[in-house]
């Protein structure tokens, strides 16, 4: 099984025409995910070829949904316009909205994931690589080929370490990875992604990815303890991160005594945590774990 995103699901992209649309839409249909549109009101009616696929452009996510039975978004809009774009898909009933822009106004973050919640629209970012199921989907930018289908479950705010935990651990493989981005508001947590992957009988094992800033990883601390029966292993980027300097993504930044990586470390630690000091590490971590 999978968490969010199977080989069932049913995929728009909205900025689909626009350069990053374009070349990751080819990767995704590469990686076997259904691309069953693209969404540019100016472009309605076109098809456009990728290799063996001609994909249709609908003129709304509303168009889109009816026409196809479409039940997830992939948004490569620019910041200015990812407001309306999310909302759009929300007011549509789409289930569920990757969104990969980076640089979005964090009052149009929380604008547009309070109005999806109301509406039932899970949002994943932004700010992030998307999530791939290993040989069944693929929505965002997650390079498919570096692992394969597992036992492993991903959740991390980071989409290069997500890429590194998935090369290193590919040899045994992935359920599915969620990169939930970086910034100070995301729409799918830390928490949310260890509660899926708990009830999801084909992980065995999670590994959480956090980082400097914020408190969500201790908050996921306190929710592995109280409620995750898997064994999680986890690694937190920024030990060697200085006071008051952004790091990266805009929520890594630590202010004062608060979302220091040590902090973050401890906490995963007193819930029976096992936490890496390096990517490599974490691995190794994982390996000893799952061949106990």
């Amino acid at each position: 099984m999978a968490i969010y995103l199977t080989k069932e699901s049913k995929v728009l992209v909205q900025g689909m025409t626009g350069a990053e649309g374009m070349k990751h839409t080819r990767r995704m249909l590469a990686a076997g995910t259904d691309v069953v549109g693209g969404v540019n009101p100016r472009k309605a009616g076109r098809i456009v070829d990728f290799d063996d696929r001609a994909v249709p452009v609908f003129g709304s996510v509303r168009d889109g949904i009816k026409a196809t039975g479409a039940d997830v978004t992939v948004v490569f809009v620019p910041p200015a316009f990812c407001k309306a774009a999310v909302t759009e898909a929300a007011d549509a009933g789409i289930g569920l909205a990757v969104v990969i822009t980076e640089g979005i106004p964090v009052h149009d973050s929380v604008a547009f994931h309070a109005y999806a919640k109301e509406r039932g629209t899970r949002v994943i970012g932004p700010n992030c690589p998307g999530l791939i199921t290993p040989g069944q989907a693929n929505a965002g930018i997650i390079p498919a080929d570096i692992t394969k289908s597992g036992r492993i479950g991903l959740v991390s705010k980071s989409g290069t370490l997500t890429y590194q935990l998935m090369y290193e651990l590919r040899d045994i493989g992935f359920s599915t990875c969620v990169g939930i981005g970086g910034d100070p508001v995301v729409g799918t947590t830390h928490i949310d992604c260890l509660a899926a992957f708990e009830d999801d009988p084909d992980t065995e094992l999670i590994v959480l990815i956090g980082e400097i800033g914020g408190d969500a990883e201790e908050r996921a601390a306190a929710y592995i303890q109280r409620s995750v029966t898997k064994p999680v292993v986890a690694y937190i980027a920024g030990f060697t991160a200085p006071e008051g300097k952004t790091m990266g993504h805009a929520g890594a930044i630590v202010s004062g005594s608060s979302g220091t990586a040590r902090a973050k470390q401890e906490a995963l630690e007193a819930a029976g945590v096992r936490v890496g000091a390096t990517p490599t590490e974490t691995a190794r971590l994982v390996l000893n774990r799952m061949g106990e």
